[in-house]
């Protein structure tokens, strides 16, 4: 492959373990992707709060951040955009009155709720201590960050029905779930309506100059669809739902399994 490409590389599950661990195969392609002239952006629901040092040190070109809220390129925001303050107190409200704990996904910072790391811990089957190590800069103090949110995440027990809280923000922000272990969805996720991981490709590809045909995108999770669907070749990991490998150009393998190095050795990347 000779023409430079337009790498678009989720983070969790793809680029990370789900235990947030980098594999030295993963980092050792992303540079050697990047030293062959390819240029690197991170395609992730994370906001830059949580996109810490070691992955910008991999030499990333810049990010997509918040499912595609926000755009950067070389320190340039080229998109951005929030959650409307009323709609992020709203949740609040909704989500304390019902004991469940939350954090603000800013760029500013993430700011969590006193009860998160003990929720999230017993929802995972986990101890505080690891999701703590999973979020080292969460900041304690929901009253911060209403301006400047992208979502908002919350720990979700098993069984909970959303239907509730799509009724109360129909028309004003959407609903979803997420997993942080792989295996099911802990935690849900309330959003900006029209926003996804593939619209914020098109306002890359627009700012760049470049067609969508020349972005290759990895994912492994149902956010990813319209990542994959967006990009001329969309590769998925080998643990990704069945939904996802759907839309895939190819399967590679998992996380685990050194899925991202494969992947970039097979298309000639590295």
């Amino acid at each position: 492959m000779t023409k430079s490409k337009i790498l678009l590389l989720d983070v969790d599950g793809t680029l990370v373990r789900h235990d947030t661990s980098l594999p030295s195969s993963a980092a050792e392609a992303v540079r050697a992707a990047r030293a062959a002239g390819h240029q690197l952006f991170i395609c992730t629901g994370r906001a830059k709060a949580e996109i810490y040092e070691h992955l910008w040190e991999l030499g990333l070109d810049g990010m997509i951040g918040g499912n595609g809220s926000y755009i950067e390129h070389h320190d340039e925001v080229v998109h951005h955009q929030v959650l409307d303050v009323d709609v992020v107190q709203q949740a609040i409200d909704w989500l304390e009155s019902r004991h469940l704990a939350f954090y603000l996904e800013c760029n500013s910072g993430l700011f969590g709720s006193p009860e998160l790391f003990e929720q999230a811990a017993d929802r995972l089957g986990k101890t505080p201590a690891y999701v703590r190590d999973i979020f080292p800069e969460m900041v304690h103090d929901t009253s911060r960050g209403h301006d400047d949110v992208n979502k908002i995440s919350f720990v979700l027990p098993r069984g909970t029905d959303l239907d509730e809280l799509r009724r109360l923000f129909d028309g004003r922000a959407s609903v979803a779930s997420w997993t942080a272990s792989g295996v099911e969805d802990e935690f849900g996720e309330i959003g900006q309506l029209g926003v996804d991981k593939g619209r914020g490709v098109r306002l890359l590809a627009d700012h760049l100059g470049r067609g969508t045909d020349d972005f290759i995108a990895f994912g492994d999770a149902r956010s990813d669809i319209a990542l994959l669907e967006s990009c001329g070749t969309g590769v998925a990991m080998g643990q990704a739902p069945d939904e996802l490998k759907g839309v895939a150009t190819w399967v590679t393998d998992s996380v685990d399994d050194d899925g991202l190095a494969h992947a970039f050795e097979r298309l000639g990347l590295v």
